[in-house]
């Protein structure tokens, strides 16, 4: 079994690799945060709250000093009066007014940053559903999922909160420490000495040990994925008799990820240890050498009081700055992920009512040109190499040929998917690049071998096709699709929930509704690709009776495995290594002997008659 290997989804987000701040960085986290623009009023009012609130803060350790000292009969600060019920009056209601502006501050910040995240979020996905088809062929979903989810999800904690806590902590340090230095400057010389210490070694442990987390992670991941792998090839690994083998596999991941549990466990242990003695130890000197102060009268109670409290938001801020600094780097990386799909370049196309409005009406008349095509992941391998071949309006061209040879690759141009390496593909007489997108695919429907459904009802997934559909509408296109008899056996028969991807129904169910969706549609170029291949008899035979009716009228170009299905076509093109080796009707193939699809039709009819 295949071992895949683990990507930077299988870890925590907090473990995700953070850039390193550089002005490109910081340049493209502006880009993002432009989408507070619209809100710029509420956010200076808001950052003018927290302004507020941070000053705010900052005065009880000064009054609750004070109260101590007037507690004494001392009176600490000349403009405040040395009453305990005062000064206690006086704290009541600047926490009053705290409260009440931070409220107004947490209230407007979150509606700033759910807005303008829901305008990102809408614009990303606004650009995801506009790019090209090769962007999506070299991207998993459940990446491009990620960046919609943890990655958004990240920066809104950041304009929610982290960027507000960082600026209110640097005011609470900036101030904080002048505030000690007024308060005592002996003690402030003597508490900034050892604080800068604490935080150097905080910063390092606290590195290190987010290392070893990683790389915990990153191991549970791998046993994870073992399990997965395991589970998903039970018929394999039972079959090989390899049970034994799997659990001990699975072991040894987990015995890794566990050792070096105990390992980051070990250097927390020693890490916590040595921040509860750093602190409570300084705590200890501040008092004690404080209390000295006090016996000498150099300070009161109350100023000592007030130093102990200001030494905490000090050192309360300080300790809080490198998680706020890892935040900020995590928003940045995932900002950056984000714009790389912003910045992406869409197709010549947009996405709003007006793209239902067909400007040029076409008939069908479909030609190819000297086309070659490589995939843009694939410069080196040529798909198709010069093809030309012109089917006109109404008429009905099979493609048939090995597997890898390009029949599918036509669908995707005439879809314009992608465009021609050289040539031109035209529609009635014009060339592909005078057309808008939207008439193309206005115009093009495509019935798949396999078969999409959403994952609402049979009508939603019908109505797909023409979403101003009438019920009547939807009704008649099923009965043409051989669809609505068996969708009137389900209990709540076109309001039937079909699971995700149709999983609720059968194959041949899927097909009918997808040809009820075309019909719908009422395309004037349809695409067959392969529709009945993975059928069994019955299925076909109804859904083929669901095609005959889907392709009266109109353009139809059919990718065919089952040759059985195609002997009515007006024209075959034989596919061969990228280029066409015959050219016919079905008659004129089987003529000319020796021929690839003589070969094919008689292998499959050979076949047939064996089963």
């Amino acid at each position: 079994m295949a071992r895949p290997r683990l990507n930077s989804g299988d870890t925590h987000s907090e473990d995700l690799p953070k850039p390193k701040l550089s002005k490109d960085i910081l340049r493209k986290a502006l880009m993002i945060f432009s989408y507070i623009k619209p809100f710029k009023w509420k956010f200076i009012i808001g950052m003018l709250f927290l302004i507020l609130s941070s000053l705010s803060m900052l005065t009880f350790p000064a009054l609750l000093g004070a109260m101590i000292d007037a507690a004494q009969g001392k009176q600490t600060y000349t403009w405040l009066p040395a009453s305990v019920t005062y000064i206690g009056g006086i704290s009541l209601i600047i926490l009053s007014f705290q409260s009440i502006i931070s409220f107004f501050r947490i209230r407007l910040f979150v509606e700033i940053a759910e807005k303008s995240l829901a305008n990102i979020r809408k614009d990303t996905y606004h650009r995801l559903i506009t790019l090209p088809i090769e962007f999506f062929a070299n991207r998993r979903v459940g990446e491009l999922n990620s960046r919609l989810s943890s990655d958004l999800s990240q920066i809104q904690d950041t304009m929610t909160t982290t960027l507000a806590e960082m600026l209110r902590q640097a005011i609470s340090l900036s101030l904080g420490v002048v505030l000690l230095v007024l308060v005592s400057p002996k003690l402030a010389l003597m508490n900034l000495c050892i604080l800068p210490v604490i935080i150097v070694v905080a910063i390092i442990f606290g590195r290190f040990i987010r290392n070893l987390s990683r790389e915990s992670q990153d191991k549970l991941a791998e046993s994870n994925s073992v399990v997965q792998e395991t589970l998903l090839g039970i018929s394999n690994v039972k079959a090989f008799v390899n049970e034994y083998f799997e659990s001990k596999r699975y072991s040894e991941k987990l015995n890794q990820s566990v050792a070096l549990a105990v390992k980051g466990a070990t250097y927390r242990g020693i890490f916590a240890s040595f921040i509860i003695f750093a602190i409570f130890g300084a705590v200890i000197v501040v008092i004690w050498y404080g209390a000295s102060l006090v016996s000498l009268q150099e300070i009161s109670v109350g100023d000592l009081t007030t130093y102990i409290l200001y030494s905490m938001f000090v050192a309360g801020s300080m300790g809080s700055f490198p998680e706020l600094y890892a935040s900020i780097q995590r928003a940045l990386g995932a900002s950056e992920r984000v714009l790389e799909i912003l910045n992406e370049p869409k197709e010549d196309i947009q996405v709003n009512e007006e793209d239902k409005d067909i400007k040029v009406e076409l008939h069908g008349d479909i030609e190819f040109e000297n086309v070659s095509f490589n995939y843009p992941t694939r410069p080196d391998l040529t798909i198709l190499k010069d093809v030309s071949f012109h089917v006109k309006s109404g008429k009905k061209l099979a493609i048939v040929g090995p597997s890898g040879t390009g029949k599918s690759t036509i669908a995707s141009l005439i879809l314009q998917f992608y465009q021609p390496t050289s040539g031109t593909v035209r529609y009635d007489g014009i060339p592909a690049n005078k057309l808008a997108l939207t008439d193309i695919r206005n115009q093009v429907a495509v019935v798949p071998q396999d078969v999409l459904l959403f994952g609402g009802t049979i009508r939603e997934n019908i109505s797909y096709g023409n979403l101003e559909a009438e019920a009547d509408a939807i009704i008649t296109a099923a009965k043409r699709a051989n669809a609505h008899n068996f969708i009137m056996d389900f209990p709540e028969g076109y309001d039937t929930v079909v699971g995700e991807r149709g999983v609720k129904l059968s194959g041949g169910q899927r097909q009918r509704i997808a040809i009820a969706r075309a019909l719908l549609k009422d395309p004037s170029i349809l695409i067959l690709d392969e529709a009945t291949s993975s059928l069994d008899s019955e299925s076909e035979r109804m859904v083929q009776q669901a095609l005959v009716e889907l392709m009266r009228n109109r353009t139809s170009i059919i990718i065919a495995h089952r040759l059985s299905t195609i002997k009515d076509a007006d024209m075959i093109i034989v596919l061969e290594d990228g280029i066409i080796s015959d050219m016919g009707t079905h008659q004129e193939l089987m003529e000319k002997g020796g021929g690839l699809y003589q070969h094919l039709y008689t292998l499959q009819s050979l076949q047939v008659v064996e089963s």
